[in-house]
C-alpha cells in the first residue's frame, strides 16, 4: 500500500475517532509501520478532527523524527507504539484512544473477559486489562508488554484502550467492536445480567473461525486448545490448525 493511502487511512481513523466521541481535546494516537521500516504518527496537541495527512510525522524505530511540519511533534505516547511494533512483527497500526464504554470498564478496574457476544468472542476475544502505567513514560510500554503476544485490545488501567493491527482499517476495526461491546454489557447489566454463552457453543464458533482465518490472535491458541477438548487430539495439532 502507498504511503499517502496510509496517510489518508489515518486521517479516516483520526475523524471518526472524534465523530464516535472516542476523543476529545488533543485524547488519542494512531500509528502506522511502513514497509521500510519508518512510521506515520499523529502529532502530540492536535485535536484528532484537525489531523491531516501533511501534519503526520515520520520517525524511526528509536522514536526520532525524520519528517515533519513545521512546529511539530510526535505523540508522547509513541513509546507505547513502538514497543507494539518490536514484540510483534504481524502490528502495522497502533491506536490509543479513550472510548466511554470501554475506558468505563479500564477506570473500574475491569477487565473485558466475558464471553457474551459470540462475534466478539470471534473478533477480539478476552480483552485483559494492564496495569497503571504513568502516560508518556516507559511504564505504559512495559506494561503493555507481557499482555501483547496473545491480545491485539487491551484496557489500560485508568487512561483507555489500546487495538492493534496488520493494517490501520483492521486496528480501528478491534477497537470499534471494543467499544460496542462494552457498551452491550452494559446495558444487559442494567437490565438485569449479563450471560456468557455457553463453552459448547464458542467451542464451534472459535472452530469456525479458525477454519476460515478470520479469528484474532489469542482465538487461535483457545481454538487448538478447544480442539483437544472436544475430540482428544494430541498436543502437536497438524499445521492446518495453526492458520
Amino acid at each position: 500500500m502507498d504511503i499517502q493511502t496510509i496517510k489518508e487511512q489515518i486521517c479516516d481513523v483520526c475523524h471518526k475517532m472524534w465523530q464516535l466521541g472516542w476523543v476529545a481535546a488533543n485524547d488519542g494516537n494512531v500509528s502506522a509501520k511502513l514497509e521500510d521500516g519508518t512510521f506515520l504518527a499523529t502529532p502530540t496537541g492536535m485535536s484528532k478532527s484537525f489531523i491531516t495527512p501533511e501534519k503526520l510525522i515520520r520517525i524511526d524505530a528509536r522514536g526520532n523524527v525524520l519528517e515533519t511540519a513545521e512546529g511539530l511533534r510526535p505523540s508522547s505516547e509513541i513509546k507505547m507504539h513502538l514497543r507494539c511494533y518490536e514484540k510483534r512483527d504481524d502490528v502495522w497500526s497502533v491506536i490509543h484512544a479513550h472510548p466511554p464504554g470501554a475506558t468505563g470498564f479500564a477506570v473500574a478496574h475491569r477487565s473485558m473477559d466475558m464471553y457474551n457476544m459470540i462475534e466478539d468472542v470471534a473478533a477480539i476475544g478476552s480483552v485483559p486489562l494492564t496495569p497503571y502505567g504513568t502516560p508518556s513514560t516507559s511504564e505504559v510500554p512495559d506494561a503493555i508488554e507481557p499482555y501483547l503476544e496473545e491480545h491485539d485490545v487491551m484496557l489500560l488501567e485508568n487512561h483507555g484502550a489500546l487495538a492493534v493491527g496488520g493494517d490501520v482499517v483492521t486496528a480501528f476495526y478491534r477497537m470499534e467492536s471494543l467499544e460496542l461491546w462494552a457498551k452491550i454489557t452494559i446495558n444487559a447489566v442494567i437490565l438485569g445480567g449479563s450471560y456468557d454463552i455457553s463453552r459448547e457453543n464458542i467451542d464451534k464458533r472459535r472452530l469456525a473461525c479458525s477454519f476460515s482465518g478470520i479469528c484474532h490472535k489469542n482465538a487461535r491458541e483457545y481454538t487448538k486448545y478447544s480442539l483437544r477438548f472436544l475430540f482428544n487430539l494430541p498436543k502437536n495439532l497438524p499445521a492446518r490448525f495453526d492458520t
